[in-house]
């Protein structure tokens, strides 16, 4: 009876890798990859478009967006062109090394701001303020860092046994959000409120973000 249930098991088993890995199976094939990212470069690139035109729905930091608005007021994008471009660069190598895009830097900074602040600055003014074609430009980005990424980690990475301290990167990143996870809630509710004050007092709605979010880290501490 014991050696039917380990047979039992070892077939589910072999029909669950078998199933991981179908390559026509979509959120398993190297393909899926490249259009996920050419999507969500396609959504970001729109949303800085309707910053551009309605002053709302560009996807990051107030901080970074801060860097194109004073260049489409002053006419300079140099600020945003260089941050974002050099974000867009380093993700795009670390994504190739560990396997998995950092969002916030590649597509929400790059794609979002950087690439953005270039066309702007070289007269590509339609690309960005036609949403339209911020649509289309934005998917053919995503695209082209899809492929970028699948090209590179197919030739070299997947040529080799080793792990190239992708495993050490990766464990490093979750014992940091296993330590500081139970902030998260506190940390949340806190600058949610301090933006709200500041924002019934009629004051710089990050300074309040930030202060309510230290409040509260202070009343929950972590552990050490």
């Amino acid at each position: 009876m014991a050696d039917k249930q380990t047979t039992a098991n070892d077939v589910s088993a072999d029909e669950e890798l078998k199933a991981v890995a179908n390559d026509h199976d979509f959120w398993h094939a190297d393909w899926g990859f490249v259009v996920i990212v050419a999507l969500m470069s396609a959504g970001v690139f729109a949303g800085t478009s309707m910053y551009y035109n309605y002053g709302v729905g560009a996807f990051n930091e107030v901080a970074i967006v801060a860097m194109l608005k004073a260049g489409m007021t002053g006419g300079s994008y140099g600020a945003a062109a260089a941050f974002g471009a050099s974000f867009l660069f380093a993700r795009i190598l670390e994504g190739s090394l560990v396997g998995i895009l950092d969002l916030g830097g590649s597509i929400l900074t790059g794609v979002g701001i950087g690439i953005p602040a270039i066309l702007l600055s070289v007269g590509a003014k339609s690309l960005v303020s036609n949403f339209g074609l911020a649509l289309l430009t934005g998917g053919v980005l995503g695209l082209i860092i899809g492929v970028i990424i699948y090209l590179v980690r197919k030739f070299t990475i997947n040529q080799s046994n080793a792990t190239f301290g992708a495993d050490v990167m990766m464990g490093a990143g979750n014992q940091t959000g296993r330590f500081l996870g139970p902030l998260i809630i506190p940390i949340g509710i806190g600058s949610t409120v301090g933006a709200a004050l500041f924002y019934a007092w009629k004051k710089p709605i990050p300074g309040g973000a930030i202060i309510g979010a230290m409040v509260m880290g202070f009343f929950f501490p972590v552990k050490l």
